[in-house]
């Protein structure tokens, strides 16, 4: 006999770009919206029955009409509105979850002077945050970045290893470290200040990873996250995902030249990865 188990639904990938239009400049956002739905719907899937279905076409309107009147200023902020209007109108809904992605556009900057109305892709990072609240409770927000690309071409090293029968890889005491990483972060119950807290947790990230002097990238991954908890009281703990974007000594000894450290083939797969959580 079958039964239903846990089981949501809803809509994703829910594209929106907004001009906040002020005097004299105006500000620009490009967000990508998922809410996903729990609550009394299993007649939809065990009885054919459609009637406490709301559409996930409807969710795709709703997120711009709360988006038109929305006076948020951060995706933090737009993730709750959004989620309570689903709450406050449909009581055959017991939880939402909403995930909200926003493309890094900046400012452009001409002849030292801020444009207006004028902005570029500042990387192929994006602001994430993950919003969650039970009917009754309060908000669970885990904010991030996904998808930032550093690297560092020295202060890199990997020795002391196991070595087995198996084993090619050689130490490495002056290498490169790349990687696409992703940081979440927990925030503490009744935050604020996401703005000010992304902000400050962004700047400690980078900046323990380009004064690092790293042994591996699970030392470099730990002291970044550990950056991050002193920058930011606010959040209980940060998980940190990074793999290893090895760039590979080229072998130019097939035509008489060395290489002192300056040719590399990047590669991407296969690569290591590593990922962990810093708490506090």
């Amino acid at each position: 006999m079958a039964t239903l188990g846990p089981n949501r639904y809803g809509k994703s990938r829910v594209r929106l770009s907004r001009i906040t239009r002020h005097p004299e400049t105006h500000d620009f956002n490009e967000w990508s919206v998922q809410v996903m739905l729990e609550g009394d719907f299993s007649a939809s899937f065990t009885q054919a029955d459609n009637s406490r279905i709301l559409p996930t076409d409807t969710m795709k309107n709703t997120v711009y009409f709360v988006a038109r009147g929305s006076k948020a200023a951060t995706i933090e902020e737009f993730a709750m509105e959004l989620g309570d209007y689903l709450l406050d109108n449909n009581a055959q809904v017991s939880g939402v979850a909403v995930e909200v992605d926003e493309r890094a556009w900046e400012r452009m900057v001409v002849d030292d002077a801020p444009q207006p109305t004028t902005f570029k892709l500042g990387g192929p990072e994006v602001q994430t945050v993950r919003a969650v609240r039970d009917r009754g409770r309060a908000w669970s927000i885990q904010s991030g970045v996904d998808g930032l690309m550093i690297l560092k071409t020295t202060k890199s090293e990997f020795t002391g290893y196991i070595k087995d029968k198996l084993t090619t890889l050689k130490p490495a005491t002056d290498r490169i470290l790349g990687t696409r990483a992703t940081a979440k972060w927990d925030y503490a119950s009744a935050a604020t200040g996401f703005a000010q807290v992304r902000a400050r947790i962004s700047a400690a990230l980078l900046k323990e990873f380009s004064a690092h002097h790293s042994m591996s990238v699970q030392h470099t991954l730990f002291d970044m996250g550990k950056a991050a908890l002193a920058s930011a009281p606010e959040i209980e703990r940060i998980h940190l995902t990074m793999p290893n974007l090895h760039h590979l000594l080229a072998d130019l000894s097939p035509f008489g030249q060395d290489n002192p450290n300056h040719i590399f083939v990047p590669i991407d797969e296969p690569h290591g990865y590593i990922e962990a959580t810093v708490e506090r």
